[in-house]
């Protein structure tokens, strides 16, 4: 998470989203950068409203407009699957070694979700309780020209993004039937999703 006092703004960081890339280009600009743990790092949008903003905002005295981005639902869970079948995690809880894309689809579906597929949601992060959009600007994953362009113009900054966190290559395949349970089963993800793409940035 990254916060501009001047320019009065709060970049929330999406796991998966491409957000350390961006991230390390932009800390050097920002008045604090909440790097580390994870939890603090990848504040929610309802965690900073609750826990966060009264800091940041001076209690509403100087209020702040939050900035996100969304990927798609499938590729955004493939991205998280691919990330945990690197090396490094291979006999560790939290490892999809050995294990399909489907099988993790399936997990992340459960009522009790394994270690490995326990990923969190992007409608649970970017939404507020009642399901309504939690940031003021949410940007998609795959327009993200769009979000560098926004940047460079507020900071007015050259921007060429370091590649971080990237997932391993890896074509995945997912049948149409789970596809149709996964639509059915989480339609809040799918939902976001369709809005963002009809309005990119997307606002409340």
């Amino acid at each position: 998470m990254l916060v501009f006092w001047k320019q009065k703004l709060v970049f929330l960081a999406v796991p998966k989203t491409g957000t350390t890339a961006l991230e390390a280009v932009l800390a050097p600009h920002a008045s604090a950068a909440i790097l580390g743990p994870p939890g603090q790092k990848h504040a929610s949008a309802s965690k900073y409203r609750k826990s966060l903003s009264g800091f940041f905002e001076q209690r509403g005295r100087h209020p702040m407009q939050t900035i996100a981005v969304m990927r798609e639902p499938i590729d955004w869970l493939g991205s998280w699957y691919r990330y945990r079948r690197r090396p490094a995690l291979i006999g560790k809880p939290n490892s999809t070694d050995g294990l399909s894309f489907e099988e993790f689809v399936q997990a992340w579906l459960s009522r009790d979700v394994p270690p490995f597929a326990d990923v969190g949601s992007q409608a649970n992060f970017l939404n507020n309780e009642d399901g309504t959009l939690g940031v003021d600007q949410l940007y998609s994953y795959e327009n993200f020209e769009q979000l560098v362009g926004f940047w460079q113009k507020t900071l007015n900054i050259p921007m060429i993004l370091p590649k971080r966190n990237v997932s391993p290559v890896l074509e995945l395949q997912l049948n149409a039937a789970l596809r149709s349970r996964l639509q059915s089963e989480r339609p809040g993800e799918f939902d976001l999703w369709d809005r963002l793409q009809t309005n990119c940035p997307l606002t409340p």
